[in-house]
C-alpha cells in the first residue's frame, strides 16, 4: 500500500470512528490530518486535502483549537495562517474528555439535580407509582452520572502511565 493509500485510509477510519462518538465527521477528518500531517498547514491546504469548503474548513479549525487539538502556528513572511496538531494522542484524549464533559455530561446532571430537587411534580393517586419510579430512575441515572463524571475527571487529571496501570488491572 502506498503512503498516500495509508494516510487516506486513516483519515476515512478517523472520521468514521469520530462520527460513531458523535463527533462531526469533517472535524474528525480535519483532526486525523492533522495527526498525521508532520508539517503545518494552512486551512487551503485542508481544503485541498480533504476536498471540502472553506468554511467547514474554517469552523471547524476553530472547534478544534477550541477544543486544545489544534494550534496556530506563525511562518515568518507568510500571510496565511498554519495550523498545527497536538500529537500526543494522551493529551488529546484528556482534552477530548474534558470538553465532552463540559458540553454533555455537566449540562445532563444539571437537569438529573434539578429534577430530583424537585417537589413541584403533579402527584395524584392515578400517578403515584408512576412517580415513585420515575423519581428513581432519576436518582439512579443522577448516581451514575455523578460517578462518571468523578471518573472523567480524574482520567482528564491523571498521568498516563497511571491510567494504564489501572486499567490493566481491569482486564
Amino acid at each position: 500500500m502506498k503512503l498516500s493509500e495509508a494516510k487516506e485510509k486513516f483519515i476515512n477510519s478517523w472520521s468514521s470512528l469520530g462520527s460513531k462518538w458523535g463527533i462531526n465527521r469533517t472535524m474528525a477528518q480535519i483532526h486525523a490530518l492533522f495527526l498525521i500531517s508532520e508539517q503545518a498547514l494552512s486551512a487551503e491546504d485542508v481544503m485541498e486535502t480533504l476536498k471540502i469548503s472553506r468554511g467547514n474548513t474554517n469552523m471547524n479549525i476553530r472547534t478544534l483549537i477550541d477544543w486544545g487539538l489544534v494550534y496556530k502556528k506563525y511562518k515568518a513572511g507568510e500571510r496565511k495562517e498554519f495550523f498545527i496538531g497536538e500529537k500526543d494522542i494522551w493529551t488529546a484524549t484528556k482534552r477530548v474528555i474534558r470538553v465532552r464533559q463540559q458540553k454533555e455530561l455537566k449540562p445532563m446532571l444539571q437537569i438529573l439535580n434539578d429534577l430530583s430537587r424537585t417537589n413541584q411534580i403533579d402527584i395524584t393517586k392515578n400517578n403515584q407509582d408512576e412517580a415513585k419510579r420515575f423519581t428513581e430512575q432519576i436518582k439512579n441515572m443522577q448516581t451514575f452520572a455523578n460517578h462518571a463524571v468523578k471518573t472523567l475527571t480524574k482520567i482528564s487529571n491523571s498521568k498516563e502511565n497511571w491510567f494504564w496501570k489501572t486499567f490493566l488491572k481491569l482486564s
